[in-house]
C-alpha cells in the first residue's frame, strides 16, 4: 500500500513537471519570437529613429544644424554665385563650411538676437500704428 501511494505520488509529480516543462517551452518560444522581431534591422532602425525623435536635445541640435547649413549655403551663393572658376568654387565651399560651423556653434545666441530684433521691430510698428 505504501508502495502504491509513493508510485501514484511519483506519477503526479512527473505529470506536474511535464506540464511545467511544456509551459516553459511555450513561454521560451514566444520570448524568442519577440527577441527575433526586436533585433530585425528594420525594427532596430525604427526604434532608434523613434527614440531620437523623442529626445528634445536632438530636435534642438537638428534645428541648429539646419540653420547653419542653410546660412552657409546662402552665403556661398551670395558671395560666389554660379561661377565655373574652380578657384572661386573652392573658396565658396570653404566659406560655406566656415559660416556653417560658426552658425551651428552659436545658434542659440543667433536665435535670441533674431528674436530680440523681431520684437524690436514689432514693438516699433505697434507704436507707430497707435499714433
Amino acid at each position: 500500500m505504501k508502495n502504491e501511494n509513493a508510485l501514484i505520488l511519483l506519477k503526479e509529480n512527473i505529470l506536474l513537471m511535464e506540464f511545467q516543462q511544456e509551459n516553459n517551452r511555450i513561454l521560451l518560444k514566444e520570448e524568442f519570437k519577440q527577441t527575433f522581431e526586436a533585433l530585425r534591422p528594420v525594427n532596430l532602425l525604427k526604434n532608434t529613429f523613434h527614440d531620437l525623435l523623442q529626445s528634445p536635445d536632438f530636435k534642438d541640435d537638428l534645428v541648429d544644424s539646419a540653420l547653419g547649413i542653410a546660412t552657409g549655403f546662402i552665403s556661398k551663393k551670395l558671395v560666389v554665385g554660379n561661377t565655373h572658376n574652380p578657384l572661386k568654387q573652392i573658396m565658396g565651399v570653404l566659406l560655406q563650411l566656415v559660416i556653417t560651423s560658426i552658425v551651428t556653434k552659436n545658434a542659440d545666441g543667433i536665435k535670441s538676437s533674431l528674436m530680440a530684433l523681431i520684437n524690436k521691430f514689432s514693438n516699433k510698428n505697434e507704436t507707430t500704428e497707435d499714433m
